[in-house]
């Protein structure tokens, strides 16, 4: 009898120990933070409020500042889409990143095609990332995140292995090609790996009106207003993600498609920016043209920002509702400069959308200077992140892998090129910093940037023989406008240290700058 009571004693403890660390297991999951991640496409660092945006209202964005870390020194991986979002996924940068500039994959056929891709899904979608790249999604799986991908892709054509969900990515939502991307009314997106159809009528990206209305009837440009706008689709899957995984810690990344042209954006938010612009000249062309006509195309614009920022205070109301908003990380930045002054009628040069940059072509998007690689971020985390604060701490897109990394404990051996940035946001110990940030960029003509301190580095036009390195002062010349290179000689050998150091060369030969190759 007396060893029956002991072991009936020694059941009950293991009981009670199995029940406490199977609740604590569950405690440690649930105190882990939710983390969504908002990527804007071609969005200035001027293009919003609290980053000194005057004609262009984005309220909830700013009260994300207001509640959490605005950071003034934030770089993305490159100036255009696709390697800019291959670095932020992979932790690495432009001399490491296996897509190291838009490659359509033009091999394949007619992919600029619209109607082509429709009738064969082979020709959609970008050049793939190799099989074993590894990314955010998959490494915060490792630590039972759910995770999830809306937005726009571009990173791997249908039915390759680079598709988001054969990339860590639990579910998708969007565009799976950066050219359908240039129209807000697809035929189809992509829900995971199967087409998700839509109600619009075929009206292929970069279309003219097709007839001789008047340019200044809005009449004339009925057809560009489709029953499924995108971008509404898209915030709704996302929520539908949100809630169906609310009870343990999920990634999101919203790659909004937002406010990348062509000009389209819902009826009352463009109405009320003409009430507040005015009248102004139309974007019009009847036949085929850069992206789609737009009457209001200033309005336009303004209203897409807009429409973005109150899904954003949609977000965060949900968020506070569902007693989620205290431990989710919030981040919101964009994947580049803005678009050049009238490219495709976005006019980013009256909306001063580059903020303190240089604004015109050959300084915003596409290119190394800070106009095209400095972006906006902003981190909202109530219950670690100061409300109101500012960082000056330099960093860049492939150090939100390290960063994320550590925030869900992930337990892994594989090296980034990054640097956390926790100790930025939360002030728990001291920030390490970078050395120098490295950028390379195939396209453009072959670019090569760095910055160290407060030295920038820029050299540009690699592929047409030019050799002249360009030297900034970052401290003075935020504009990049008096090039010292002659006064400091021996950072060119630093420079040219750095190039050495940091190339590898790519796998794929679209991508080689040859000059780097003998450096």
């Amino acid at each position: 009898m007396k060893a029956f009571r002991i072991l009936t004693t020694l059941i009950i403890l293991i009981s009670l120990v199995s029940c406490s660390s199977k609740k604590q297991s569950e405690e440690e999951k649930n105190q882990k933070p939710n983390i969504i991640y908002i990527l804007a496409d071609d969005l200035g660092y001027g293009d919003l409020g609290v980053y000194g945006q005057t004609k262009i209202e984005t309220p909830n964005i700013d009260a994300l500042a207001k509640g959490g870390m605005l950071f003034t020194q934030h770089y993305t991986g490159a100036p255009v889409c696709a390697p800019a979002r291959a670095s932020l996924l992979t932790g690495k940068h432009g001399g490491s990143v296996s897509i190291r500039g838009n490659d359509e994959w033009a091999e394949r056929g007619d992919v600029w095609s619209y109607t082509a891709m429709l009738r064969d899904s082979t020709l959609e979608g970008q050049r793939p990332m190799p099989k074993n790249t590894t990314t955010i999604s998959q490494l915060l799986k490792s630590a039972n995140y759910k995770t999830g991908i809306v937005g726009k892709w571009g990173l791997g054509a249908p039915q390759t292995q680079s598709i988001p969900t054969e990339m860590g990515f639990d579910y998708f939502f969007g565009y799976n090609c950066q050219r359908q991307a240039h129209t807000y009314a697809p035929v189809h997106l992509y829900e995971n790996d199967h087409r998700f159809h839509l109600k619009n009528d075929t009206i292929a990206p970069h279309e003219g009106t097709g007839n001789d209305g008047n340019p200044l009837d809005e009449k004339t440009y009925e057809k560009f207003y489709q029953p499924d706008y995108s971008p509404t689709l898209i915030f709704d899957k996302m929520m539908g993600f949100i809630e169906k995984n609310k009870k343990e810690p999920f990634f999101m990344y919203w790659a909004s498609p937002i406010p990348h042209v062509p000009l389209q954006a819902p009826k009352k938010w463009v109405d009320y920016y003409v009430k507040k612009f005015g009248d102004e000249k139309p974007y019009y062309h009847k036949n085929k043209g850069s992206y789609f006509p737009a009457r209001n195309p200033r309005a336009t614009y303004a209203a897409m920002v807009s429409y973005l920022d109150e899904n954003v205070g949609k977000l965060v109301t949900y968020l506070k509702k569902e007693g989620l908003y205290e431990n989710t990380l919030i981040i919101f930045t964009s994947d580049n400069g803005p678009a050049s002054p009238g490219d495709g009628g976005a006019d980013s040069e009256w909306f001063n959308s580059s903020g303190i940059f240089k604004n015109n072509y050959g300084r915003v998007k596409g290119f190394t200077y800070e106009g095209g690689i400095r972006v906006p971020m902003i981190a909202t985390w109530p219950a670690k992140i100061e409300a109101g604060s500012k960082s000056n701490h330099i960093s860049a897109f492939y150090d939100v892998l390290p960063t994320f990394n550590e925030i869900a404990n992930v337990k892994t051996d594989y090296e980034s090129d990054g640097i956390s940035f926790y100790n930025a946001l939360t002030n728990e110990n001291k920030q390490e910093v970078h050395e120098y940030l490295y950028w390379e960029f195939a396209g453009y003509k072959g670019q090569v940037a760095v910055r160290m301190g407060k030295w920038k580095m820029v050299w540009k036009n690699i592929k047409t023989g030019n050799k002249e390195v360009e030297l900034y002062d970052l401290d003075i010349d935020i504009q990049e406008q008096n090039n010292v290179m002659e006064q400091h000689p021996e950072l060119l050998e630093k420079f040219f240290e750095i190039i050495k150091k940091e190339h590898t060369t790519p796998e794929n030969s679209s991508f080689i700058i040859e000059a780097l190759e003998t450096i």
